[in-house]
């Protein structure tokens, strides 16, 4: 009885379900064994399934994502860590390189104004750098004169005044250990000054030696000093071609964004620097009037004093500030110190609730925190340079990371002209390339012409190594197979008919 099925066909609703079983069957036989390219990766003698790979899977699966990604960024921040701590060693051994340049740098913001005031009025730029160097170490050499006549003449009519402030301290000394249950007589004070003589005697040897380092240190110090005053030349006359010079070892297209971050940097440092300047004569104005209000002696080199000071930020004015006061406890007794110690917190005040959050917050944008972890870890890394040059440095790189960051250079008009300049440049390197492959192509074809010209036998339209008669010779097309199969064909078929008719 047929049922209209054969053997390979399923009743309705079932033939589904066997492929399906089928499909099931295939898929988890393909899983359990492997792919072909894959056992064809394995390392020879390895089995399917390597015991190290699955111990190092299993050790994968128990460390948390959380740890694996902080280990990731570990190492990274690691090898960022040494490489910044590798370059700060190195250049900590060029420091008499690297201070002058940061120095003619700093120097040459401040001294911007002049020169492009000279050179306004039709002096060459070098000449202008010149005389604005000359206004600026005048200036210097007559205010260190006016000082070092106000120390001489001070000391030598305070010489008094400081004997007997020192009296005054070694007593009042003497009354507080008193008051603690320590008394110090005469006798022991005379023996700790002989012990004093003493020990400067034994170290004499070390006290030289100190003292040819300060020479050497003088040394350096001068030899620091022409060499600023030579790049500062050259930093104020010819600075925008040098950065553009060094923007050049930059690639193509990073070049104006680049130079764009180099220009806003400079003009955030030298803003910075006019500002300080501003800071720094306030804090001495303001110090200086008040020593010299109070009577106490040195006020003019008090004042110069808290000037060049104040260039370390946060730190500068109060170290200064605590050698007034300490120079008013000396020369005119405990009372004129507090009053002093009052004037100095009064300037100290106004500079941090008034000049820096209005004028230097606003010139440079840096927080006040910023600023004293920078002369924090300037002071820790390179000492009083450090401290120096922290603040200005941070400045720098802030503003040039803010136009990276931010993109600025794509509305900035002289990066726009910098990319147009970069794009024409590139333009015309491209049409010179192109053209000279052109002369080279035409003076090769003129040299073989010359050469065809020169040989008998050489048409000079024809290439090397061929005679006239093979040039004549056209060697015909191969045909396609299937005319070959027709052309074999009719061969034989017309064969066979001149056979037929020879018979």
């Amino acid at each position: 009885m047929s049922t209209g099925q054969t053997p390979h066909s399923d009743p309705a609703g079932k033939a589904p379900a066997a492929a399906g079983a089928t499909q099931t069957h295939q898929t988890t036989y393909t899983a359990d064994q492997p792919d072909a390219a894959a056992v064809g990766t394995l390392p020879s003698g390895a089995g399917l399934e390597s015991p190290r790979i699955k111990e190092e899977q299993r050790i994968q699966d128990d460390i948390p994502w959380g740890v694996r990604i902080a280990a990731a960024w570990s190492w990274r921040v690691l090898i960022i860590l040494i490489g910044l701590g590798t370059l700060i060693w190195l250049l900590s051994h060029l420091t008499l390189l690297i201070i002058p340049l940061m120095i003619a740098a700093l120097l040459a913001t401040l001294l911007r104004p002049l020169h492009d005031l000279f050179v306004k009025i039709k002096i060459p730029r070098v000449l202008s750098a010149m005389l604005s160097i000359l206004v600026l170490v005048g200036g210097v050499s007559a205010l260190l004169y006016q000082v070092g006549q106000q120390i001489i003449t001070g000391f030598a009519e305070m010489a008094e005044q400081v004997q007997t402030g020192i009296i005054q301290v070694v007593e009042w000394a003497d009354d507080t250990a008193q008051q603690f249950g320590l008394e110090i007589s005469a006798d022991e004070f005379n023996a700790w000054m002989e012990e004093a003589q003493h020990w400067v005697q034994d170290n004499s040897g070390a006290i030289m030696g100190g003292a040819a380092a300060v020479g050497s240190t003088a040394t350096s110090i001068t030899v620091g000093l022409v060499l600023a005053l030579f790049t500062l030349v050259f930093f104020l006359a010819d600075g925008r071609k040098i950065w553009t010079f060094m923007v050049m070892f930059a690639p193509r297209k990073h070049r104006p964004a680049i130079h764009g971050a180099g220009r806003r940097g400079w003009g955030a440092l030298g803003t910075y620097m006019r500002v300080q300047v501003l800071v720094a004569a306030v804090d001495a104005i303001g110090i200086g009037v008040g020593a010299a209000i109070l009577g106490v002696p040195l006020a003019l080199p008090i004042t110069v004093l808290v000037f060049i000071g104040s260039f370390v930020p946060v730190v500068g004015a109060v170290l200064t500030g605590a050698v007034a006061v300490l120079l008013a406890l000396v020369a005119e007794g405990f009372i004129t110190a507090l009053l002093m110690l009052g004037v100095v917190i009064l300037v100290q005040q106004i500079e941090s609730n008034v000049l820096q959050p209005i004028i230097m917050g606003k010139a440079v944008q840096l927080h006040p925190l910023a600023v004293v972890l920078a002369v924090t870890a300037g002071s820790t890394l390179v000492g009083i340079v450090g401290a120096l040059f922290a603040v200005p440095v941070l400045a720098f790189i802030k503003r040039a990371t803010h136009y990276l960051v931010k993109e600025e250079w794509r509305g900035d008009p002289e990066a726009q002209k910098m990319e147009r300049m970069e794009t024409e440049e590139a333009l015309k390197r491209a049409a010179q390339k192109e053209q000279l492959e052109a002369e080279e192509r035409a003076s090769l074809e003129t040299l073989k012409r010359r050469i065809k010209e020169t040989f008998p036998g050489l048409h000079p339209d024809r290439p090397f190594g061929r005679s006239a008669e093979t040039a004549t010779v056209r060697v015909p097309a191969p045909k396609p197979a299937a005319e070959a199969a027709v052309d074999d064909d009719e061969a034989g078929a017309s064969g066979s008919h001149s056979g037929e008719r020879k018979e």
